[in-house]
């Protein structure tokens, strides 16, 4: 990393991103927006100067070419996001989860949501459409309804919102429309979920707003929870 400064070096041993097989299978893209994230403000010569640390080839390899396709990914690129630690993620899913629970104890599809301001929770929910006998009381909607309520206003551009399932159509709308800056799921949804199964929405840059996704946390708990509950209804 001659060629870079230290506070690039340090920003990157920050991200856990050290080697040039670690920026390589990041993508030097990502990793130059991560960077942006950091609070940094890197020109695009960081961006060849990271191209050629992760290729192994010298700055002077880097040419026009190549210059104007790392633009080009620049600018497709969607936003990132820096997620919080593992840790931090599965205990607020945990929380997730007892919504979850109280879903099943009620006769509802047990999915759970928390919406998370400044590591802390400020909403929680789960889903009620069976109780209300409303069909778009899913447990995010919900939960977005209370955190919205709580703030004082519609536009949620601080929060996280952690669901322990896959959001579908209506719920990844409202929570775009929210301005949620991360979305941290547990288990897919195959059938409709459409931050990454279906299709991705998040990652449609025709559109105004971009929130960032995360899934897996606490996967196997959800998965567990949703079988037991659909095992015993059929």
């Amino acid at each position: 990393m001659n060629y870079l400064s230290n506070s690039i070096h340090n920003a990157l041993t920050q991200l856990g991103l050290t080697t040039p097989q670690d920026i390589a299978a990041t993508g030097v893209v990502k990793v130059f927006l991560l960077l942006k994230e950091l609070g940094l403000t890197p020109t695009k010569s960081v961006l060849w100067r990271l191209d050629a640390f992760a290729r192994g080839v010298s700055l002077s390899e880097i040419d026009d070419t190549r210059k104007q396709q790392l633009s080009g990914c620049l600018k497709a690129h969607l936003p990132v996001a820096i997620f919080p630690s593992v840790a931090k993620m599965q205990h607020f899913m945990r929380i997730a989860l007892k919504e979850a629970e109280i879903a099943a104890q009620q006769g509802e599809v047990p999915v759970g949501a928390v919406v998370v301001c400044q590591d802390k929770v400020i909403a929680r929910a789960h889903n009620t459409v069976e109780k209300d006998g409303v069909a778009f009381h899913h447990a995010e909607l919900n939960a977005l309804t209370q955190a919205a309520k709580i703030c004082g206003k519609s536009r949620l551009c601080d929060c996280d919102l952690y669901i322990t399932l896959e959001p579908c159509l209506m719920c990844a709308g409202a929570i775009m429309h929210a301005r949620i800056r991360r979305l941290i799921f547990a288990v897919n949804e195959p059938k409709t979920g459409v931050a990454g199964s279906l299709n991705n929405v998040f990652a449609d840059k025709t559109l105004n707003h971009h929130t960032a996704v995360f899934s897996g946390v606490c996967e196997k708990q959800a998965q567990n929870m949703l079988k037991a509950f659909f095992s015993v209804r059929r």
